[in-house]
């Protein structure tokens, strides 16, 4: 494993390991929503997320991370990031947010998507349909010789193009051995002279957080669920990118 400019850059072997955890985090991500309905309560997916691991044999990523209680973060509405799993029943025209992340071999997968929950408004549909498409049009950018900052920027630009705010008070994150590490990776320019450049053997969680609203977050008395300001709708998805010489590859992609 090499260092470039304070991020580790993975070779072969790593990047196979981080391909197999995502592999795992996108199989456990589809039988997610597979069972999203109205009715059921959101722990019911905490046991999916925890029966699936122990049968993958992994360890959740997240349970007990900096004391996260839970291997699931399950985010509905205008939670952003973060929820607890509880007694909560799923309504229909929810939209509800599952972040997943397990250990394999000392490696970490991290992937999330937001689904909708029976029958969403129209304005929901399109928060979510243009988080996606905040996705889809930066992992392109995830290139070797392009720059951190063509991310961040086809993310803000897409994003407040439809009329949407920016969450910044979070970001993605490189990954490997340890579940976040350098570089940071935002979804706007923190300042205009925002620069990194991308070298093959990064591995990113480029992961978009796209409000109605606003971008001021407020964090609940769980001291981990944060919500927007104003209650509005939130989305979040995210994936898993190895930028490898022939281009970017999403990792949590079967």
């Amino acid at each position: 494993m090499k260092k470039f400019r304070g991020v580790f850059l993975k070779n072969e072997r790593e990047i196979g390991l981080l391909r197999e955890a995502n592999r795992m985090v996108a199989c456990i991500l589809d039988e997610l929503g597979k069972q999203v309905r109205p009715g059921l309560p959101t722990l019911h997916y905490e046991e999916i997320v925890q029966n699936m691991c122990r049968e993958f044999k992994v360890k959740p990523a997240f349970e007990g991370l900096y004391g996260f209680p839970y291997a699931l973060c399950c985010s509905v509405n205008d939670e952003i990031v973060h929820g607890f799993p509880s007694e909560r029943i799923l309504q229909e025209g929810d939209i509800v947010t599952f972040d997943v992340g397990v250990v394999y071999q000392g490696f970490y997968g991290d992937a999330a998507r937001t689904f909708p929950v029976g029958a969403i408004s129209p304005e929901a549909e399109r928060l979510v349909r243009i988080t996606e498409e905040c996705l889809e049009l930066a992992v392109p950018e995830a290139r070797q010789g392009n720059d951190l900052a063509d991310i961040a920027r086809t993310v803000q630009q897409h994003a407040e193009g439809a009329g949407y705010y920016v969450i910044r008070k979070y970001v993605g994150h490189g990954i490997g051995s340890s579940p976040h590490e350098k570089p940071e990776v935002p979804n706007f320019m923190p300042a205009p002279t925002f620069s990194l450049p991308l070298k093959a053997g990064m591995v990113l969680c480029i992961e978009p957080m796209i409000a109605v609203g606003t971008a001021e977050v407020e964090i609940m008395e769980d001291k981990w669920t944060a919500k927007t300001k104003d209650r509005s709708l939130a989305a979040h998805c995210e994936h898993c990118v190895a930028i490898l010489p022939g281009g970017p590859q999403i990792l949590d992609r079967m």
